[in-house]
C-alpha cells in the first residue's frame, strides 16, 4: 500500500473548505430571515434601540471573548488567500517529496522563517488600518501572568494525549500504512551535525512558527470564520487547516487537537498573547527535549 499522505490532506482540506463554505450560506440564510427592528417595535412596543429578533430564532449573542465585529465580508477574501496558499504549497510539498528527499539547509529555514513572517504580514494588511495592532488582536491583556500556568498546563495535557495515541498503538498503525512517523524538523533535531541549522531550526519552531502560525490562524482565520459561519465550523475549520498546512499524516491527529486547544485558549482570555505562550511553550519543549535526547543518548520513540 503507498503512503496515503496527499490523499488523506487533500480530502482534510476539502474537508475544511466544504465545512466553512456551508456554514457561512446557512448562516447568511438564517441571517436574511431577520426582522426589520422598525417592524418589530410597531408590532409589538419595543424600543428600536434593542437587538431585533429573527423570525422563529433568539437575537445573535456574542459566545467566547474573541471579537468578531471588526471583520468583513472582504475578510473572506483573505481567508481563502490564506487557505489557497497552504493547500497548495503543502500538496505540492508533499507530491514532490515522493520523487526527491527534501533538504532543510540554512537556505532552507531562512526562506520558511521568512516565507511564516510574510503571510503574518499579508494577513495584518487586512486588517490593522481598520482597528490597529493591539485591538485586533487584544495584545492589552492585563491577565497575562496567567500564561505562567495556562502554557504548561496545556503543554503537559497535549503530552499526556501523545502518551495516550503511543499506548493505543497509533503510531504503529502509521507505520502499517508506510508513513514516515517522525517530521522532517524533528528528524533534523536528531541527526543534523551543523550548529547554524539547529539554531535556526531552533528560532523557527520557537519564535517564528508561534508568532506567524498564531496571527494567521487563531488571529484571522477563525475569528473571520466566526464571524460568517459561526463558533464551532470555524474552530473545526481553523484547527483542520493548522493541522494538514504541516504536511504530515502522523502529526495530522494530534496538531488538530492542539489546534483545537489553541482555540480554546484564545477563547477564554481574548487574547492573542495566550495561544502564542502555549505555541512556543509546545514547541520549545519538543525541541529541548529533542537536543536533550540526542546529545546525552536518550532512548526516544517515534511520537506523532
Amino acid at each position: 500500500m503507498g503512503d496515503p499522505t496527499e490523499l488523506v490532506l487533500t480530502y482534510c482540506f476539502a474537508a475544511a473548505f466544504g465545512l466553512a463554505a456551508f456554514s457561512i450560506v446557512f448562516r447568511s440564510v438564517v441571517a436574511g430571515r431577520r426582522v426589520d427592528p422598525v417592524s418589530l417595535e410597531e408590532a409589538n412596543g419595543e424600543s428600536p434601540y434593542e437587538s431585533p429578533r429573527t423570525a422563529g430564532l433568539p437575537p445573535a449573542l456574542p459566545v467566547g471573548k474573541v471579537p468578531v465585529e471588526i471583520y468583513r465580508v472582504v475578510d473572506l477574501l483573505g481567508v481563502g488567500f490564506v487557505f489557497a496558499v497552504f493547500a497548495g504549497l503543502i500538496l505540492t510539498s508533499v507530491q514532490a517529496a515522493k520523487d526527491t528527499v527534501p533538504v532543510l539547509n540554512p537556505a532552507a529555514l531562512l526562506l520558511n522563517i521568512g516565507f511564516q513572517f510574510f503571510i503574518a504580514g499579508i494577513v495584518a494588511v487586512f486588517v490593522v488600518p481598520r482597528v490597529g495592532l493591539v485591538r485586533w488582536l487584544g495584545l492589552r491583556w492585563p491577565g497575562w501572568p496567567w500564561v505562567l500556568l495556562i502554557a504548561p498546563g496545556a503543554v503537559f495535557g497535549m503530552w499526556m494525549i501523545f502518551g495516550g495515541l503511543q499506548i493505543s498503538g497509533y503510531v504503529e498503525w502509521m507505520e502499517s500504512l508506510g508513513v514516515e512517523t517522525v517530521q522532517d524538523t524533528v528528524k533534523l533535531l536528531q541527526e543534523s551535525k551543523d550548529p547554524l541549522v539547529l539554531v535556526l531550526m531552533a528560532v523557527a519552531a520557537v519564535i517564528a512558527a508561534p508568532v506567524c502560525e498564531e496571527i494567521v490562524f487563531r488571529g484571522y482565520f477563525y475569528p473571520v470564520l466566526k464571524r460568517f459561519g459561526g463558533m464551532w465550523p470555524a474552530a473545526i475549520c481553523s484547527a483542520l487547516v493548522f493541522a494538514s498546512a504541516h504536511g504530515s499524516l502522523t502529526a495530522l491527529l494530534p496538531l488538530f487537537i492542539f489546534g483545537g486547544v489553541l482555540v480554546f485558549v484564545y477563547e477564554k482570555t481574548g487574547s492573542i498573547w495566550a495561544p502564542m505562550a502555549v505555541h512556543c511553550c509546545f514547541n520549545g519543549a519538543t525541541v529541548a527535549v529533542q537536543i536533550l535526547a540526542r546529545y546525552y543518548d536518550l532512548p526516544l520513540e517515534a511520537a506523532p
